[in-house]
């Protein structure tokens, strides 16, 4: 599954001052975070995940309610197979931050890589209900369909294994998930896919 890169527009971060100097101000710090985004972002690319977490971590510690960079730190335990801290982080985000599509996204995306395909459906519907034209959510939601209709074709052909019209369907689910042709399919079942990365 697709994570998210990066936080929609809509996220809270707009500066609104009758005053220019303050807006010079801000602008500067906002140019600040950015930085701060980049350096994060440029130590998880090189591959050193653990100290971009500890710039994250002291980033936070500054300014606990940034969602950008709090969105960042799940991506990168995400990517140091902290599955338990990244499904937190996530989570603390879709309470503090409901609003935002993105962390609903990367959560499902975690729960599909360990097969809990109900969780990651109720986290992906809520990602295209906050935002329907959320492509990525919209390809995952499809793809965790696929894998709920799997389970239930199993799930029948155990029940009533002479049914002649589950062996089919559960071929074409298989092979759907099997084809390399476009790239962006998983080979193996439970593997995450479409993780959005910031």
């Amino acid at each position: 599954m697709k994570h998210a890169a990066a936080l929609s527009s809509s996220s809270p971060a707009r500066f609104l001052s009758r005053f220019l100097p303050v807006v010079f101000v801000a602008l500067a710090a906002a140019a600040a975070h950015a930085d701060d985004y980049g350096d994060v972002n440029a130590l998880l690319r090189q591959g050193k995940a653990a100290e971009a977490l500890a710039k994250a971590d002291a980033y936070i510690a500054g300014k606990p309610r940034d969602p950008q960079m709090r969105f960042l730190r799940g991506v990168i335990l995400t990517e140091q197979g902290k599955q338990a801290e990244a499904t937190a982080a996530f989570t603390q985000l879709t309470q503090d931050f409901p609003e935002l599509p993105e962390p609903y996204n990367n959560l499902a995306a975690l729960y599909a890589g360990q097969s809990q395909f109900d969780k990651a459906r109720a986290a992906l519907e809520m990602a295209v209900k906050l935002n329907p034209n959320y492509a990525t959510a919209h390809e995952n939601l499809g793809d965790v369909y696929a894998r709920l209709a799997g389970q239930s074709y199993g799930r029948a052909q155990q029940l009533e294994s002479g049914n002649s019209t589950v062996a089919p369907k559960i071929a074409l689910i298989r092979q759907l998930f099997a084809a390399p042709a476009s790239g962006t399919l998983p080979a193996a079942p439970a593997e995450p896919r479409k993780p959005v990365r910031r």
